[in-house]
């Protein structure tokens, strides 16, 4: 496999989902996961950025706070954010876009590219998930007023839609009752 087919695989719109957190209601990827994608150093992207500010205005990267960064940190089990010095970039998919007018390289335009697809995938995942709760709750209120099997139809039709949330750890394996 060449040297682009390697990039590409590593590249896929999974692994960059991934790497977009929702951020004062943002959806927004920090310096350290892009830098990592464009294969290049963090330091070097925000070195790039601050020499063109008026490129990048508050709605398009802003500086997370502290309390913001370790609210994320401890959201990200496989962190690999260190001693860090301040806390990251956040680039929103405006700010994104217009990476690639800073950081000018085909590998650049490339990755832009795809990161551009990933946040269109999300904006389309989210809006099909918006449009299923309301048809459902359209439903439950035309059929209230039936029978109370429905509502509880409704209640586990709306608790499979929630995220799973982390079992209790037990033990593994076979138990006899005693």
């Amino acid at each position: 496999m060449n040297d682009i087919g390697k990039r590409n695989n590593a590249l896929s719109l999974e692994r960059i989902e991934r790497t977009i957190h929702l951020v004062r209601g943002e959806k927004v990827m920090l310096d350290e996961d892009l830098a990592r994608l464009y294969g290049v150093e963090t330091r070097v992207l925000n070195q790039s950025v601050r020499r063109h500010p008026s490129r990048f205005p508050e709605d398009f990267m802003f500086q997370l706070t502290r309390k913001e960064f370790a609210n994320l940190k401890s959201q990200v089990v496989t962190s690999s954010w260190g001693g860090r010095r301040k806390p990251p970039l956040a680039f929103t998919e405006q700010g994104v876009a217009m990476l690639s007018s800073v950081l000018n390289s085909s590998h650049a335009v490339m990755v832009n590219i795809l990161i551009m697809r990933a946040f269109v995938r999300l904006r389309r995942l989210m809006a099909s998930s918006e449009a299923l709760h309301r048809k459902i709750n359209e439903l439950e209120k035309k059929f209230q007023r039936h029978d109370q099997a429905i509502a509880v139809l409704f209640d586990e039709i709306r608790r499979l839609m929630e995220p799973p949330l982390e079992k209790a750890k037990g033990r593994i394996g076979f138990h006899a009752n005693k």
